[in-house]
This record gives structure tokens, sequence and C-alpha cells, in this order.
């Protein structure tokens, strides 16, 4: 073997090696799929921007909690928020991301995008298996306006561990007595009806396909699936759509800087705007580090997101956290992240 072929194949197992490093490089995530459609933003965004890679598996809140509690993955995310004791049960820390909205989609013949009108008893009892046609007098009684098919109801709910159902279900707990005490609220139930879809791509997609259907999916979904959504009758009385307004509304009291652990729900807040099924999202990280620059390339990424991500989320109405909440995160992350000789990964 010559010189030159020699030196061309080191060059060629050198790349490969490269090659091989370049796409191990970076950080992986799992859980809620709620933030999905803005995590893959933030993830090309920054890929282009820093090179590092962020891959995020969307399996649903219940699966990122079993994954970041066995870390398999560098951070786990969730809809619904872990309280103190949760977290400090597994070496856990967790903080916000964005604010969204979970909404009731249909597909139903003759009813335009946004003129059903539905209240958390009613949605209640249709999810209770309770009222089974679209012209029950119920919904009548909230649609004098528009005629009602006498067609039956098709209920659509997650099949897989949901934090999108814990809101969801958390908001009907909280204004019906009956659900309440038959369901209760989890990112696993027991349904009274319907048939489930996996994530909200799978709750989605049965609704598009199901003719009198209603089913639930964080908004995003609804606005890339070119879903009929409904209004609903907020705490203050009032019919609302949702969209950032109203997000941004129901946002508007939560008090993070009293809420230990980021323990903070948000669905039927007060407020004539506020839209009743609002929630944020949630990145859980363990507090002691055993890799300590993959966490802190979570923190750098997330760090980037709060700096750089705003219009993306936005543009996908998600609504991006307040400067006054980022400041109090970065605190966390400086006070409760730390590498196995109590180091703060982050100045």
């Amino acid at each position: 073997m010559n010189n030159k072929l020699m030196q061309m194949i080191v060059a060629l197992v050198v790349a490969g090696l490269y090659a091989s490093f370049s796409m191990a490089a970076g950080i992986t995530g799992a859980g809620a799929t709620f933030p999905y459609p803005i995590y893959a933003k933030w993830a090309e965004a920054y890929k282009a921007q820093t090179g590092t890679i962020m891959n995020y598996q969307s399996i649903g809140s219940g699966g990122g909690i079993k994954q970041i509690t066995a870390k398999t993955v560098d951070f786990g995310a969730s809809d619904m928020p872990l309280t103190p004791e949760q977290l400090d049960k597994n070496g856990l820390m967790q903080f916000p991301t964005v604010i969204g909205g979970v909404v009731p989609v249909i597909n139903v013949k003759g009813i335009a995008n946004g003129a059903l009108k539905l209240d958390g008893a009613t949605l209640a009892n249709i999810y209770l298996g309770k009222i089974t046609k679209w012209n029950d007098p119920a919904l009548v009684a909230l649609n004098k306006d528009i005629k009602l098919p006498d067609d039956n109801i098709t209920v659509v709910h997650r099949s897989d561990g949901s934090g999108t159902s814990f809101i969801f279900t958390n908001y009907l707990s909280k204004v019906s007595a009956d659900w309440k005490s038959a369901v209760g609220e989890g990112t696993a139930v027991s349904w009274k009806a319907g048939t489930g879809g996996k994530g909200n791509e799978g709750v989605a997609s049965y609704v598009q396909r199901i003719k009198g259907s209603i089913g639930y999916v964080e908004y995003a979904y609804a606005l890339q699936n070119k879903m009929n959504f409904v209004l609903l009758k907020n705490r203050d009385g009032q019919f609302v759509k949702p969209e950032d307004v109203s997000f941004k509304a129901a946002a508007a009291s939560a008090a993070w800087d009293k809420a230990p652990g980021f323990y903070k729900i948000l669905t039927d807040e007060p407020g004539k705007e506020s839209w009743p099924i609002s929630g944020a999202t949630f990145i859980l990280i363990h507090k002691t580090q055993d890799k300590p620059e993959s966490g802190k390339e979570v923190l750098n990424f997330f760090g980037w997101a709060y700096d750089k991500g705003g219009k993306l989320a936005s543009d996908l109405d998600y609504v991006p956290l307040p400067e006054n909440v980022v400041k109090l995160i970065r605190s966390a992350w400086k006070a409760q992240i730390k590498d196995a000789s109590g180091k703060p990964l982050v100045k």
C-alpha cells in the first residue's frame, strides 16, 4: 500500500469517527406531546445557531416522568407538574417553559369552526357518557342560534399517560362534582365513554376521521390540523375562544413566586377573557447531575429558548413566560442544579 492510499484511508477513518461523534453529541429529552411542536421548532433553530442537537421523543407526560426518573434521558417533560414532595423523593427539580391551552375539538356536520358553545358541566356529561346526542337538550339550550344534528356523539380521549389529559380532567374536576367523584383527575384515568388515541397526534387523527366526534388537543395541534374548536364558558360566565390572548389572561394571575417547586395549575382561572383549560408545560431534571456536561447543555438550550425562542412560541400560539418568571427559573437553576461535588452548573 503506498503512502498516498494510506493517508486517504486514515483521513476517511478520522472523518468517520468525527461523524459518529457529531451524531452522538447533543441532549436527549422525552415526554409531553403538548409542547412537541414548539420544542421541535426550538431544536431546529438551536441546532442552526449552535450545532447542538436536541433529540426529543414525544411519548406523553407519563413516559417522560418514567424516563427521567430512570435516568435514561437528560430531561423529562410533563404537562402535569409534580408536587414538591414528588420532586424531593426523586431528586428532581422542575420549571415551566411555555403556557398553552387544551382545546375541545369536534367533527360535526354543519357546525362551523367556533360556532358550538359548551360549558364545563355539559362537557363533563359528554365525557361521562350521559349526553350521547348532538341535539341533546343541554346542548340545544347553549346553542339556540344553530341547528344541531340528531347524530350520536363519539368521545375521543387519550390512551396513554398524558399531561394533556391531566389538564383536561383537572378542569372537569373543578367544574363538575359528578366528574370529580366518578373519574377525578390524572394523566391516566378510568374513562366512562369513548375511544382512546395515542398522543395529541392520535386524538387529532381520530377526531378528523370519525364523524360526530369530540376530542381534546393542545391548541397548536388544532391549528396545524385545521380542526373545529368550540367556545367555552369560563369562570366569569363568558364564552371565550382559544387563542394567545385568552391563554395570557388565564396566566395573568399566576403567582409563580409563591409556588414551591413551580407547582402551578392554570385551569378555571378568573378573568373575563381567560381560557378555562389553560396550562403550563414543565421540564424535569435531576438536581445532582451524573453527567454535568449534558446537564449544562440542557440548561443552555432552555436558556436560549427563553432568550431567543419567544417569537417561535408565539407563532404557534403558545404564550412565552414573562421575564420575571424566567428570572425566578434561572435563580432556581443556580441554587439547585449541581454536579456531584456540589458545584452549580450555571453561574
